[in-house]
C-alpha cells in the first residue's frame, strides 16, 4: 500500500489556493446574502392558538349552577370545572346528522365489525376471561356472548376507549350542540344532564374532572358508558371495593350483564327470528310503523303476511319487523323479540344490535372446546 503522509504521521499539507483579502470579503457577502434569502423562504410556524375555553361564557356559568343544584355541587367548584372544559369544534362536527338522502348499508356495517382482527381479539378476550364471562352468565342471565360482542364493536376489547377528554366533550354538546339535528333540543338536554352526572361522579370517586377521556359523545371506559349509565349500572364485579370500567376487565363484564339484566334481559329468549313475506296479504306499512319497539302477537305478525318457521311459531312475546336498508340492494328484514329490542337500549341502533350479536355468535362458533 503506498505510504501517505499522514499514515507517516507528518502533517498533510494544505495545497488550496489561498484567498485574497476581497475575495474573501466578496465570499462572505454571498454566503450572508444566500442565508438571508433561505430564512426569507423559510415560513414562518405561528404559535398554535390557545385553547377556547368556557371560562367567560355567561351561558356557561349559568349551567354550572345549574347543575350544581341538581347534583348537589358545590357552585364554585363547578363553575371552575366548566370554565376550564375546552370548547371542541371537532364534536359538534362529528355529532351533525348524516346528510340526507346518504343511504344506509346493512352489509357494509356488519363488514366493519364481524372481520378478522376483531374476531382473533374476541377469542383471546374470551378464553382469557372465560370464568368471568361464565359467572356473569350465572348471575345475570346474560349470555357470555352478548357481553363479548358488545364489548368488541365498543372499544375493540379496551383498544379504542376515545381521546377527547369527557369534560370538554360534554361541556361542548351541552352548550353548543349543533342545532340542525333533528333532535336537537332533546339530546342538548341528554347532554346537560350526562355533564351533572359526569362531576358528580368524579366528586364521588375523586377523580379529576379533567383527567378521563373517551368518546366524542362522552362515553367512557372499555364498555363506552354514558354518566349516568356508570351511576346506573356499573358494578364491582372483582369485589375490591371501587368500580373501574378503564382498567379492571371484571368490572367491565359485570357492567355490561348488569345493564342488560336491568334493561329486562329474558334469559333463553332468542334475539330474532329469520322472516319472510306471503306478498299476496303483506301489510308491510303496518308491520313497519312501530319500527323496533316489538307490538305484535305471532298471529297478528303472521296475519299481516309475515311469514314464520319453527320455533318461531311458538314465541310467547311480542315481535317487531326490523328493516335494514343495504344501499342500492333490496333490504334484509328479521323478526326482532324483546330481547333485541334490549340490546338497543345500549344504543338505539337495529344496526348496532343485529352487528354485537353476530359478532358474539362468531366469536363463540370459533372457540376451541372447553
Amino acid at each position: 500500500m503506498a505510504a501517505t503522509g499522514l499514515a507517516q504521521g507528518k502533517p498533510a499539507l494544505n495545497t488550496a489556493p489561498l484567498l485574497s483579502r476581497p475575495a474573501r470579503s466578496l465570499a462572505l457577502i454571498v454566503l450572508a446574502a444566500s442565508c438571508a434569502l433561505a430564512a426569507a423562504r423559510t415560513p414562518v410556524r405561528k404559535p398554535a392558538p390557545a385553547p377556547e375555553t368556557y371560562a367567560t361564557s355567561a351561558p356557561a356559568m349559568a349551567l354550572a349552577d345549574e347543575l350544581a343544584q341538581a347534583q348537589g355541587l358545590d357552585p364554585a367548584w363547578v363553575r371552575q370545572q366548566i370554565g376550564a372544559a375546552q370548547r371542541q369544534p371537532a364534536v359538534i362536527r362529528l355529532m351533525r346528522p348524516a346528510p340526507s338522502g346518504t343511504p344506509k348499508n346493512w352489509a357494509a356495517y356488519r363488514a366493519r365489525f364481524i372481520e378478522p382482527v376483531r374476531l382473533r381479539a374476541g377469542e383471546r378476550f374470551w378464553l382469557e376471561h372465560r370464568d368471568t364471562l361464565e359467572r356473569a352468565e350465572r348471575e345475570y342471565g346474560v349470555p357470555a356472548s352478548l357481553i363479548v360482542g358488545v364489548i368488541g364493536v365498543e372499544t375493540l376489547y379496551g383498544r379504542h376507549t376515545g381521546n377527547f377528554r369527557v369534560l370538554d366533550a360534554l361541556s361542548t354538546l351541552a352548550l353548543e350542540f349543533p342545532p340542525e339535528h333533528p333532535r336537537a333540543v332533546a339530546r342538548q338536554q341528554f347532554f346537560r344532564d350526562e355533564l351533572g352526572h359526569f362531576l358528580r361522579l368524579a366528586r364521588e370517586q375523586g377523580l379529576d374532572p379533567q383527567t378521563p377521556r373517551g368518546s366524542y359523545a362522552g362515553a367512557m371506559g372499555w364498555p363506552q358508558f354514558m354518566p349516568s349509565s356508570w351511576q346506573r349500572f356499573a358494578v364491582d364485579f372483582n369485589g375490591d371495593g371501587r368500580i373501574d370500567l378503564f382498567h379492571s376487565v371484571e368490572d367491565v363484564i359485570g357492567s355490561v350483564a348488569h345493564y342488560f339484566k336491568t334493561y329486562g334481559w329474558q334469559s333463553g329468549q332468542a334475539t330474532h327470528y329469520p322472516v319472510r313475506f306471503d306478498n299476496s296479504r303483506l301489510d308491510l306499512d303496518a308491520l313497519l310503523a312501530p319500527d323496533i319497539l316489538p307490538s305484535f302477537d305471532v298471529p297478528t305478525f303472521t296475519a299481516k303476511g309475515a311469514v314464520l318457521d319453527g320455533e318461531a311459531l311458538q314465541h310467547p312475546g311480542k315481535l317487531a319487523l326490523i328493516e335494514l336498508q343495504n344501499g342500492s340492494e333490496p333490504p334484509s328484514y328479521l323478526a326482532g323479540t324483546d330481547n333485541f329490542y334490549v340490546v338497543t337500549r345500549y344504543n338505539w341502533s337495529s344496526y348496532y344490535a343485529l352487528a354485537v350479536i353476530e359478532l358474539g355468535r362468531t366469536i363463540e362458533a370459533g372457540l376451541p372446546p372447553r
